[in-house]
């Protein structure tokens, strides 16, 4: 599968799973939002303090898995390298994400103090490849 059609699926569909590399190198799922940034980077919200994003500061490769919101049916999974943009750099890509898959804030200065408040950082995924790329 090209990036770019991963890409297309991945700014209509939000719903993904994270996977990480733990320490022992067992590997940690994490059920996320993703959106997709301006430069084909793919987005997540998270916590400083989250184990996804130690895993991910030790060892920066991923592997997303997103679905549709009825979950069977299409699906795409993307491996990457990972940048995690911390505050307050990660504070507009954050807004950017929000209104990708919520729409709009009632109160975007709220938004803005929760997100300092709960020490969010962006982690951004490069694709480097996409799949599937075969079906049974």
């Amino acid at each position: 599968m090209e990036i770019t059609a991963a890409l297309d699926f991945l700014r209509a569909n939000h719903r993904s799973v994270l996977i990480t590399r733990r320490q022992d190198g067992r590997l940690q799922p994490s059920p996320v939002n993703h959106a997709v940034d301006g430069s084909g980077r793919v987005v997540i919200s998270s916590r400083e303090p989250a184990y996804k994003v130690r895993n991910l500061r030790r060892d920066p490769q991923a592997t997303l898995c997103a679905f549709t919101d009825a979950f069977y049916g299409a699906w795409v999974a993307i491996d990457g390298t990972v940048e995690i943009i911390s505050l307050p750099d990660a504070m507009e890509p954050l807004v950017d994400l929000y209104r990708q898959v919520q729409g709009e804030h009632p109160d975007w200065d709220d938004y803005r103090a929760a997100m300092v408040r709960d020490q969010r950082v962006v982690i951004a995924i490069s694709p480097v490849s996409a799949g599937p790329d075969r079906h049974a």
